[in-house]
């Protein structure tokens, strides 16, 4: 099984520039979490991500106006990303070893054509793969336990 296999393909994607709302919009019609961030709408070159998490802790929680906010603003970044032929054991080592919840898959150019995330995991995969990739990213690091948190580009995907 390949990341081609599970992936969502075509994400929504937005730009540095796009606006907050914009991004939180794509959430809603797309029915995601998670919109990868590209260098521009024709290269689909993956800059970072935004997760609705990215915007509740670096913009709601910090007092921000998040209409003031760009995607560049809240991001992660670099994204992982893995290719589009990789093995599914790749997948979930590039999850586990970033401990990150989703991964945007890039075809030969380094296109963004996808992501993987821990859900495709859980439809598509063995069960005993489900198992041990959610156990891996959920596992509290030693900062977030003591209430610190994790770094901010990992601890959103």
């Amino acid at each position: 099984m390949r990341a081609k296999d599970i992936m969502t393909p075509n994400p929504a994607c937005s730009t540095l520039k796009t606006s907050l709302r914009g991004v939180a919009e794509m959430f809603v019609d797309h029915d995601c979490g998670a919109v990868p961030v590209v260098e521009s709408l024709e290269s689909m070159k993956p800059l970072g991500i935004v997760t609705d998490r990215d915007i509740a802790c670096r913009a709601i929680a910090k007092g921000r106006n998040a209409l003031d906010l760009t995607a560049r603003d809240c991001m992660s970044s670099p994204c992982v990303t893995v290719r589009d032929d990789a093995a599914l054991d790749e997948c979930i080592e590039a999850m586990e070893g970033n401990r990150v919840r989703r991964v945007v898959v890039v075809d030969e150019f380094g296109r963004c054509c996808g992501i993987v995330s821990q859900a495709d995991i859980a439809l598509r995969a063995p069960k005993r793969k489900t198992a041990e990739v959610v156990r891996e990213i959920s596992e509290p690091t030693l900062s977030a336990s003591a209430g610190g948190g994790r770094p901010s580009s990992e601890a959103s995907h």
